[in-house]
């Protein structure tokens, strides 16, 4: 979950600051001098909404190792290092992509993630957690997990998922505060007021949140995908064990579920929720979808 969180979050904030500075440069008065011109809304919103998604993809390796403090491997420091590298390694070969930067960060939950612009520019990260919980066949399938992500190309897919969804947030945010702007506001000026900008601002954070439930069900459905790849690059019997100690773990932690749920751990049964409940993704792997 910690990858696509970050992304969200990213792709908020990124979303944002552009339609901020949109409007600093004169762009709402723009489209709303002869009334709202939709055609042009919707040109920009585009523009707008797939421009911000691809900036988040291509700061998402950056947000990723500030937000956790990830120590990247350049030179393994222990046995243990070593191991994450040449497994890594090895699967990365076998699905035929780039060697990922490989890194741990400190967190005492099992947890680990894949992130990165593309499939030849990525990272695998795995928590101290997970090294001190998991036994190394399980870790060797969480490994190939989130390789698998990277293989399918996962990240640049739901960049796209997720553009689609910022131009219709950016476009209806507007739209709607355009029509507060006159109704509430009793705005009969040519120009937009600031009923209008105020409006714009919080129902694309409102919509923003509303869109991400949209994201987070095409995660859901990628993350069986993944486990299908680990089990291919792992073994089947890996995959399930993995899963079935997380699932143990989640049983046994007081966390909440969205802060145990990163880029293997799931279950949350929440609309929000990155990945379908551990036992769905254990019966998938059994019956070989």
């Amino acid at each position: 979950m910690k990858r696509i969180f970050l992304f969200l979050l990213t792709n908020i904030a990124v979303m944002l600051v552009l339609s901020i500075v949109a409007s600093l440069l004169g762009v709402d008065r723009f489209l709303t001098a002869n009334g709202l011109n939709l055609g042009a809304l919707l040109a920009f919103s585009a523009i707008f909404g797939f421009g911000g998604s691809f900036i988040s993809l291509q700061m998402s390796k950056w947000m990723a190792k500030r937000s956790t403090g990830a120590h990247v491997i350049t030179e393994p420091r222990n046995s243990a290092e070593m191991w994450l590298l040449n497994t890594v390694e090895r699967q990365a070969r076998a699905a035929g992509i780039a060697m990922p930067e490989v890194a741990v960060y400190d967190a005492p939950e099992p947890n680990a993630f894949a992130t990165g612009p593309s499939k030849n520019n990525s990272l695998v990260a795995v928590s101290t957690g997970l090294m001190r919980s998991m036994s190394q066949d399980e870790i060797e399938a969480v490994l190939a997990h989130e390789v698998s992500h990277v293989a399918n190309g996962d990240m640049v897919t739901l960049t796209l998922i997720q553009g689609v969804v910022n131009t219709f947030v950016m476009f209806l945010s507007r739209v709607v505060g355009y029509a507060i702007d006159k109704a509430v506001f009793r705005s009969e000026r040519d120009e937009p007021g600031m009923g209008y900008f105020i409006s714009v601002m919080v129902l694309q954070i409102v919509f923003g949140i509303g869109a991400s439930m949209i994201v987070a069900w095409f995660s859901r459905q990628r993350e069986f995908r993944a486990d299908a790849g680990a089990a291919h690059l792992a073994g089947k019997r890996k995959m399930i064990a993995a899963l079935q100690r997380l699932g143990g773990a989640q049983a046994a932690s007081s966390l909440p579920p969205q802060q145990m749920a990163f880029g293997i751990a799931g279950g949350a049964r929440e609309w929000f929720s990155t990945h379908p409940p551990i036992e769905a993704r254990i019966a998938a792997l059994q019956a070989g979808k």
